[in-house]
């Protein structure tokens, strides 16, 4: 504490900071290196605004509106016009210093810190699992923090240096650390890519919806393939030994993912024969409802009451499916009625017909339709026929608002729906047959 208080001390320091100052940073190559940064600190000012108004044009690229990631990215992109032009012209005074043959470790530095800063800055914008953006910008700072004190290149060294040899293939830790840095970057870039396709394929009207999921599934597994293909060439791996893995995989599949196997190529097969589609209104066993997508193992099959099953794609093929929307939307749909025989059934039928044609949904051609199926045992058996051609809004619906017409019609024109009429046959005996009536007491009765 006594030194604390002592002016001295002070002055000491300072003596220190300036004689250190005067020997590492007032040199005639670091004060030159620090005039050229603060000149390229000018046409980036100048430039700024109009590159700026060329990155906020990206925001209304119809394209890539969809995407969250690209709009966060669009965004953030006019804010970085300063620091980009910056970063490029510091870039091209390290490139002139190192073609001259002069010092350019500040000039580096400068550079590095700038590049860390603008990585930072668009991971944060795009990706937005605060996990993966924490990571991209701890990985810039530390690849920085290496440059900056003249490490880097060592490191890489020395992480190059603890390999594994087999043969003639060798792995290295920082091989293993730039192919898992690339196939991160490539898978992100390749499944970017894919969507982007795949909006620019739903567009195109003329191809129908299953060669569009088709097309848009076989794209994004190319493009995966190549992300992963260059991720092993980066480790130096010889992509012709991939034809024994090849064939080890085949062998797996063909003794343990038979099922798996077989509901890709089924998954495929259905996109190619059109059989079913998004859309459509299907039914399979107990499931009704329509499809919402096609996967590669699944078909995911929505229900009026909000339920998606997901049925794999064999089953589609093997079992007895219900494609209510194959070839035409239209669909007739049978509502059985029962009178009374008291009642006549020519005004019966001609009410039944104008109750289904007041149902907005119920087809106009071919108009309703109602047929006399039988004598029932306690019932004239009537059948409702008419036509709808939007199943996938549900049968449900449009059956009840038709038996609701056909009860109000029924009710207004005294046309009487009978109850079920039974028969009771007592077995004669000696014993006379004793019949009783009685009644319940009512409350507050007192008789």
């Amino acid at each position: 504490m006594e030194q604390l208080s002592n002016p001295d001390i002070y002055l000491q320091w300072l003596e220190q900071a300036i004689a250190w100052i005067s020997a590492n940073v007032l040199l005639v190559p670091i004060l030159i290196q620090i005039a050229a940064c603060l000149l390229a600190t000018i046409p980036a000012f100048l430039l700024r605004g109009r590159l700026a108004s060329l990155l906020a044009r990206l925001q209304d690229w119809k394209p890539l509106l969809p995407y969250a990631g690209f709009r966060r990215f669009a965004l953030v992109l006019p804010s970085l016009a300063f620091p980009l032009i910056f970063v490029i012209a510091i870039w091209l005074l390290d490139a002139i210093a190192i073609q001259a043959g002069y010092r350019h470790n500040i000039i580096r530095l400068v550079a590095s810190l700038l590049n860390a800063w603008i990585v930072i800055r668009l991971a944060a914008a795009v990706v937005n699992d605060p996990v993966w953006s924490r990571t991209i910008a701890t990985v810039a700072w530390t690849l920085a923090a290496l440059n900056i004190v003249g490490w880097l290149e060592p490191s890489i060294a020395i992480l190059d240096g603890h390999a594994i040899e087999f043969g003639e293939f060798r792995i290295s830790i920082y091989g293993i650390i730039k192919a898992v840095l690339s196939l991160a970057v490539l898978l992100w870039v390749a499944s970017f890519a894919s969507r982007l396709f795949e909006q620019r394929i739903r567009k195109v009207h003329h191809l129908t919806p299953s060669v569009q999921v088709l097309m848009a599934k076989l794209l994004k597994l190319v493009l995966l393939s190549i992300a992963v293909l260059f991720a092993l060439s980066t480790m130096g791996v010889d992509l012709t030994a991939l034809a024994v893995f090849g064939g080890a995989v085949g062998v797996g599949i063909g003794f343990g993912l038979q099922r798996i196997f077989a509901n890709l190529i089924s998954g495929v097969i259905l996109l190619l024969d059109r059989s079913i589609k998004p859309g459509d209104v299907i039914a399979i066993g107990d499931t009704f409802g329509w499809i919402q997508s096609l996967g590669a193992r699944y078909t995911a099959v929505r229900t009026r009451d909000g339920t998606e099953f997901l049925i794999p794609n064999e089953d589609l093929i093997t079992n007895q499916v219900e494609n209510w929307s194959h070839s035409d939307v239209k669909l007739r749909l049978k509502v059985p009625v029962g009178i009374s025989y008291n009642c006549d059934p020519h005004l019966a039928i001609k009410l039944c017909n104008e109750a289904a044609a007041k149902c907005a949904r119920v087809q106009d051609n071919p108009g309703p339709n109602t047929l006399m199926r039988g004598f029932g045992d306690n019932s004239v058996d009537l059948e409702i026929r008419f036509w709808i051609n939007d199943p996938q809004n549900g049968r449900g619906n449009i059956i009840s608002e038709v038996l609701l017409n056909v009860w109000d019609a029924f009710i207004e024109h005294n046309i009487e729906i009978p109850f079920p009429q039974r028969d009771l046959h007592l077995r004669s005996s000696d014993e006379p047959i004793r019949v009783e009536m009685t009644h319940a007491k009512s409350p507050g009765r007192n008789d």
